[in-house]
């Protein structure tokens, strides 16, 4: 392993000291101030921080860099599951644009002329640098970066099929075939556990060294004249929740509370569409049932991955501080999806449309922005990140991407913003099988195929999303301003109902 790394050293040293004379770059204006970017990602974490309003979770560094930036209230992705998610970022397309809602599919198998955010910044003039998970794991622009980059094992093309129907028999098959067992713990899933770990093992965690990379790469940047677009991607809180024992000790097993809509296996809401949960966990409690001293222990679990992860962006964030760098670098921070830890039953991201599974943290640092310091109650996507670093570097712009520069809040964050965030879930690989529209007042959800139906919930003064407004007819002008929005995203896109024939298709849109 050291071997391996200081091989890698050697290649980033050659890198910069050839800087600008490969064909790929355009020449770097030396008259104007190149800013580096240092491009911080966490897997799997929702808005469980300290500056997010968690009275438990102990994120002492992300606050911090919070506190010095912009960051945002009400962020969202655009797909709940890591690959889609971080191809919608990465290239500036909706997943509903590109098709791609699996693990396996690659974007450039399909759409070859897409660049993504990593290539486009090499391409014009910067050196980058990966370090950790970045792309879906096994699936890197492997081209896009000068060290770093990993050969790509699955390379799928996208499915391109039109949607269908699934049968009935063939959808409640898999459900009855695995029915939940009600035991004491007896977990088969290797995501399914979570442990706290001492001595050499928790020195041998791979996020560690992630962040030990990256420090070693911004000691090596310190002198270097070309800017710099460095990717650092740690794995957690990702499932299993391991982490250092230390990190775990942050928190009283004692102290930490169930949600008020905690059950012990996900079941559908009273009053919501039958599509709006999955029957069925992914990653914890995966066919069997969830007792209330276990999920407490899984609680705990993740917010002490948090805690760890956090203090590796620490590490990271000091070193860039140590080398000079702060005042000469954007700083963002992001998380591909969040997660549901028990809400309605349900413990995963995979599938979830609801709060927990769409909302993201956001911060941005640049040393520019007169908004730094504050929170922007805006709603924003994921989506929105790519314009926003061309934008804020002044690179050319990139036509046809999906987002929208953020940098008008970065300086006013209070500025009006009237734009709805979208997320889709494709569960049968048909069609999409929901979608939700969020605004700063609003969720909206509609699903098809299996389940379908409509949901609204009031997000100020229902929170937890308890009540379905959906078939209140007070509410059937706003009902149908949501649905409007969803057949402009959506349109010839979802899951026919499992009954209608290749003619109806959508139908339920109409």
């Amino acid at each position: 392993m050291k071997i391996s790394f200081n091989l890698t050293l050697c290649f980033l040293q050659l890198a910069l000291c050839l800087r600008g004379q490969s064909q790929h770059r355009a020449p770097v204006d030396s008259a104007q101030k190149k800013y580096n970017v240092l491009f911080l990602i966490a897997d799997d974490l929702r808005t469980d921080m300290g500056i997010y309003g968690h009275s438990l979770a102990h994120t002492p560094h992300l606050d911090n860099l919070a506190a010095k930036g912009v960051w945002f209230e009400r962020a969202y992705c655009q797909y709940p599951l890591c690959n889609p998610s971080r191809s919608s970022l990465l290239t500036g397309k909706r997943p509903t644009t590109s098709g791609l809602y699996g693990n396996r599919e690659w974007f450039n198998a399909s759409f070859p002329d897409w660049i993504s955010l990593p290539k486009y910044f090499k391409q014009n003039g910067y050196t980058t640098i990966r370090s950790g998970k970045v792309f879906h794991g096994g699936i890197d622009d492997t081209e896009a970066w000068d060290i770093g980059g990993e050969n790509r094992q699955y390379g799928t093309v996208i499915n391109a099929a039109a949607p269908s129907a699934v049968d009935s028999q063939s959808y409640w098959q898999a459900y009855s075939n695995s029915a939940p067992r009600i035991a004491a713990y007896a977990a088969t899933a290797s995501s399914d556990k979570w442990a706290a770990l001492t001595g050499e093992d928790a020195r041998q965690i791979g996020d560690t060294k992630v962040a030990d990379r990256a420090i070693q790469y911004l000691e090596d940047l310190k002198q270097a004249k070309q800017p710099f677009f460095l990717a650092c991607g740690f794995s957690k809180p990702h499932t299993p929740f391991v982490a250092p024992k230390e990190f775990f000790d942050l928190y009283d097993l004692d102290s930490i509370a169930l949600p008020p809509d905690f059950s012990s296996m996900p079941g559908i809401p009273v009053g919501f569409p039958a599509g709006s949960i999955r029957r069925r966990n992914a990653d914890f409690f995966v066919n069997r049932t969830a007792s209330t001293q276990e999920a407490k222990e899984y609680i705990r679990a993740y917010l002490a991955c948090i805690s760890y992860m956090d203090w590796n962006v620490g590490r990271v964030l000091k070193k860039l501080e140590e080398s000079g760098l702060k005042e000469n670098t954007i700083v963002v921070f992001w998380s591909d999806h969040g997660y549901q830890l028990g809400e309605k039953g349900k413990w995963s991201k995979a599938g979830s449309l609801w709060e927990q599974g769409t909302r993201v943290p956001v911060i941005i640092y640049d040393p520019r922005a007169q908004g730094n310091g504050q929170s922007s109650p805006r709603v924003v996507e994921l989506l929105d990140i790519y314009p926003t670093l061309v934008d804020l570097c002044g690179l050319p712009s990139y036509k046809n991407l999906e987002g929208k520069s953020l940098k008008p809040l970065l300086y006013e964050p209070d500025k009006s913003w009237e734009r709805p965030a979208y997320t889709v879930w494709n569960e049968n690989g048909k069609g999409v099988t929901g979608i939700t529209v969020r605004t700063e007042q609003w969720r909206y959800a509609e699903f098809f195929g299996h389940g379908a139906g409509k949901s609204l919930t009031d997000m100020v003064r229902d929170p937890h999303q308890l009540i379905n407004l959906a078939n209140d007819q007070q509410y059937a002008d706003i009902v149908d301003y949501f649905h409007q929005l969803v057949i402009q995203q959506v349109n010839g896109k979802v899951e026919p109902p499992p009954t209608s024939k290749k003619d109806a298709i959508n139908t339920s849109l109409k």
